[in-house]
């Protein structure tokens, strides 16, 4: 491996793998965004990246990624690039195309290779080279793992069914449509009844979420502090239910439901939930409790105070950011759930709003409106988590730098 560790040769093969990367998004994004036919070639992804590698050499200057972009523009343009446009996209989309591939191919190469010398290079600005560029492809892969289905669903929710059958394929939005935009929506809660759906889902994820604390404080709180008999064994097997995978015990909880009269209740759901979520939050909460100083609880009990007011009064208020984050866990974890919503419930006046969504799986009803269910589904949760995030951090990471 002591032959790559040469300018010339970790320069063009990583200018080679990043054009690859950067050619196929691109194309994927613009094919998305505009309805309109732009096809990578893999083969001249390689050779134009092994080329563009050249910009970045210290004799090109600050002149070489310019004069790198605009061959590639200009190249793209007539058909000989890395991306093939195709007839019917017009000139200004062409243009914007083979813009957008120039820039994201040309700027991020010369970022990963800054430094990198023509010949024999050192182990550590070869390894920065490759780090530079696997944490640009992972982030850009990743990223368009998660944004373009999301972004294919988001728009076939807007578009109606004329439109799907003309093209399935083109993913623009027509702003001309105003408000008829969000039919689908419209028709969810109007006729679907989504908003009955919704407001399921939110208080059953929240009573969820009271039940499991209300079971795992007082267990987590004894395995971290208490001393007793089998205490070790409890503490190793508390995440052992999640080795038994759930459609096992699918058949079994049908059959007990359906003998106790709980089958098809909100009541029923919400005796199942914290099962699944009681052993994770008491994993979670056992490692925060520990972290924390006993000498503090000890002097609340020299104090006078029992051992509930300990929790009560010192444990819990010094656990908030683990509590939060354990809280905010187990509501998605409820708000997600499928197989037993889907598997218990057969009222659709009881649906939660994952299985309202599966209901819209039919060939009787449109799929723009399948997509605005799983918009509606998967929109709240996002915007919980993503503005709470770092509160979760904050909270599954403190325990370990205490004590």
């Amino acid at each position: 491996m002591s032959f790559l560790r040469h300018g010339y040769v970790t320069g063009p093969i990583i200018g080679a793998l990043w054009m690859l990367v950067a050619g196929f998004t691109v194309a994927v994004v613009m094919s998305f965004s505009t309805g309109e036919a732009f096809r990578p070639v893999g083969w001249a992804c390689l050779v134009w990246g092994a080329l563009t590698w050249l910009s970045t050499i210290p004799a090109a200057g600050r002149v070489g990624p310019i004069l790198a972009g605009l061959v590639l523009l200009a190249a793209t343009l007539l058909g000989l690039g890395p991306i093939v446009i195709g007839p019917e996209v017009g000139t200004i989309g062409a243009v914007i195309g083979g813009i957008v591939l120039a820039v994201s191919a040309v700027w991020p190469l010369r970022i990963m290779l800054k430094g990198l010398p023509l010949g024999t290079t050192t182990r550590h600005a070869f390894e920065d080279a490759v780090i530079r560029f696997l944490t640009g492809a992972g982030y850009v892969i990743f990223t368009a793992l998660v944004a373009i289905p999301f972004y294919v669903m988001v728009m076939t929710s807007l578009k109606n069914q004329q439109q799907l059958v003309q093209n399935p394929l083109d993913f623009s939005i027509d702003l001309s449509r105003g408000l008829d935009l969000f039919s689908s929506y419209i028709e969810l809660f109007g006729q679907f009844n989504f908003g009955s759906y919704l407001w399921t889902s939110f208080y059953v994820s929240v009573l969820t979420v009271f039940i499991t604390l209300l079971f795992s404080v007082p267990g987590a709180y004894a395995v971290a502090r208490l001393r007793f008999t089998g205490r070790t064994l409890f503490s190793r097997s508390i995440l052992l239910i999640y080795m038994v995978p759930m459609i096992v015990l699918a058949l079994p909880i049908y059959i007990a439901f359906s003998m106790t009269g709980l089958r098809n209740t909100i009541t029923g759901i919400v005796m199942i939930y914290p099962v699944t979520t009681i052993p994770v939050a008491l994993y979670m909460l056992q490692g925060y409790f520990r972290g924390l100083p006993a000498e503090v609880e000890e002097a609340g009990l020299m104090d006078g105070l029992t051992r509930l007011r300990v929790i009560w009064k010192i444990t819990l208020p010094l656990s908030l950011p683990a509590l939060a984050s354990v809280s905010l866990y187990v509501f998605m974890i409820a708000w997600n759930e499928f197989l037993l919503a889907f598997m218990l419930l057969d009222d659709p006046s009881k649906f939660t709003l994952t299985r309202g969504v599966a209901m819209l799986n039919s060939s009787e009803i449109p799929r723009q409106h399948l997509m605005a269910g799983a918009v509606i589904a998967t929109v709240p949760i996002m915007a919980l988590f993503l503005g709470l995030e770092r509160f979760m951090t904050k909270g599954l990471t403190a325990g370990a730098v205490k004590g």
